[in-house]
Parts: structure tokens; C-alpha cells; sequence
């Protein structure tokens, strides 16, 4: 299911031995657009310190109640390493977190979280034989290896703020459509699926879906995001309405519209045989 962002912010993360705080906003790849972190905000009991939580550490979310629950404790939270949450968030600093908790490393993989899963689990399928656990702990050395190989290669900022995002400009290939107004996450995979792209200069309040896929070139100094689509194709695509869960055949009236495969098509036609 398809989680809004906005939505997002504000949920409890409950550790192992009590709650840490609540999420003010996230962290996404911005090569495979998706959510890295969640940026938290600790409350008094740390003395209001913001601390990123990986999707790595999440239980099976609580959505009635608004609670992420996390299989880590608050003593760990408050010796994790410290990080300047307004700023764009570099490898090395990936590199500290992703140590100090013991998370895989998700980078140098042609797969979304690094080990051959799309869901950001960490630990191994519970009932695995002896075989097929050493293939999935042999994978992730694999992952481990190529990460380091290429981590001096990809130093340079690439994980940027959901939250600075929102009201950027968006630009069709013929002008300017609008601006972003908010991003629709995958609860299962925390892949951002779509860019809540408000028109309402244009169009009178016409809210329309872009997957970030589509999305040609981001200006982070100019606060631009340019989109290879016209214009005219925008304004005609299905509207979107916050108000209402997004069904799957709404879904796949917008990819009709643009003639475009959709994000499940692509995924299974590129999904690694593992059989």
C-alpha cells in the first residue's frame, strides 16, 4: 500500500524499552528514490536530538495508532553517532550508522536495500535450511564486498531531505507545471513511487501523480525539479485526490495515459531469479 509522506511525518517510533520520539521527516536516495532514513525527533528524554532510524531496524508498523515500532533500543539511539540532520547526508556518515547498528550496506547492488530483497529486512527468513541460509549470508558478504569497493567512488552527498523537496519548483519540457507537493511512499520497500505535483496556478487545484522516474534532471540550488513530459500531457492526466486511498487501477490509468510501463511491470521483468 501506498503511504503519504505528509501523513507520515508525526508517527511514534517505539523502541524495544520505550518510545524514542516522532518522525519530522526523511531521508531518500536520490538515484533510486528511496526512503534511507527517518529523521526523528527525540523529545526531552535526549534532550530534543534529531537521530536517523533505517528502515533496516522496522517492525510491522502499527497504522491505527501511527506507531513504527523498531527492534533497537533507546540506550543504542542515544550512543548512535551524532549527525547534522540539516544537511545532505554523505556515505561516510551512511558508512558510521550502517556500522554502528550493524545494517548491510545497500549500495554497490544492482538490488533496492543490497541483499537480494526489496523488503529492508534484516534479518534472514525465519525456517531457511542450513544451504539456503549460507547462500543468503554468502549474498551478503557479496553485497558488503562491491560496497566497499565503491564507496570512495560515491563519497559526494546523495541522500537528500523529503521535506526540503516540498514546494520545489516542477518543470515540464515546454514550462513550468507547478510545484511539489508532497510523495506517496511504499510501505513495503519505503520506495517513494510517485511526486505529489500540485497545479494549482495552472489548473485551478489539479493535483497530479509523476513517478519520480520520469523525473529528467533536480536543481537542488535552484530548488527545480524537471520532469520529460509536455505540459498538455500533465494537465490531462488523471487527477489526484489526497483524500482517498490511491487504488491500483488508478494507478494503472495513469501509466495508460502516458503509454509507459509501470513501476510492478518494470520490477518483475527486472526482479533477479532466485528460484
Amino acid at each position: 500500500m501506498l503511504r503519504s509522506m505528509n501523513d507520515l511525518k508525526g508517527y511514534t517510533i517505539g523502541a524495544t524499552d520505550g518510545e524514542i520520539g516522532h518522525v519530522t521527516d526523511f531521508f531518500f536516495d536520490d538515484q533510486r528514490w528511496t526512503i534511507r532514513f527517518l529523521v526523528v525527533e527525540t523529545g526531552t528524554w535526549l534532550l530534543s536530538r534529531k537521530v536517523l532510524i533505517s528502515p533496516f531496524s522496522l517492525m510491522q508498523a502499527d497504522w491505527e495508532h501511527k506507531r513504527l515500532p523498531v527492534r533497537i533500543t533507546r540506550e543504542a539511539v542515544k550512543n548512535s553517532p551524532d549527525i547534522d540532520t540539516n544537511q545532505p547526508v554523505s556515505r561516510q556518515h551512511e558508512v558510521q550508522y550502517a556500522d554502528y547498528y550493524g545494517y548491510p550496506y545497500y549500495w554497490g547492488s544492482d538490488d533496492l536495500w543490497g541483499n537480494g530483497l526489496y523488503n529492508p529486512v534484516l534479518a534472514p527468513p525465519a525456517g531457511l535450511n542450513p544451504e539456503a541460509l549460507a547462500q543468503v549470508r554468502s549474498e551478503v558478504a557479496g553485497v558488503y564486498a562491491r560496497a566497499e569497493q565503491t564507496l570512495r567512488q560515491n563519497d559526494d552527498p546523495h541522500l537528500r531531505s523529503c521535506q526540503a523537496v516540498l514546494g520545489d519548483h516542477l518543470e515540464a519540457s515546454d514550462g513550468d507545471i507547478g510545484h511539489v507537493q508532497g510523495m506517496l511512499v511504499d510501505e513495503d520497500s519505503w520506495t517513494i513511487r510517485y511526486l505529489v505535483a500540485d497545479t494549482s496556478n495552472w489548473w485551478l487545484g489539479h493535483q497530479v501523480l509523476i513517478p519520480p522516474d520520469w523525473v529528467s534532471d533536480i536543481r537542488w540550488a535552484d530548488s527545480r525539479v524537471s520532469v520529460n513530459l509536455s505540459r498538455q500531457a500533465i494537465q490531462d492526466s488523471p487527477r489526484f485526490d489526497a483524500s482517498t486511498p490511491l487504488t491500483r487501477e488508478q494507478e494503472q490509468a495513469l501509466y495508460r495515459h502516458y503509454e509507459r510501463p509501470s513501476y510492478w511491470e518494470r520490477e518483475h521483468t527486472t526482479a533477479p531469479d532466485r528460484s
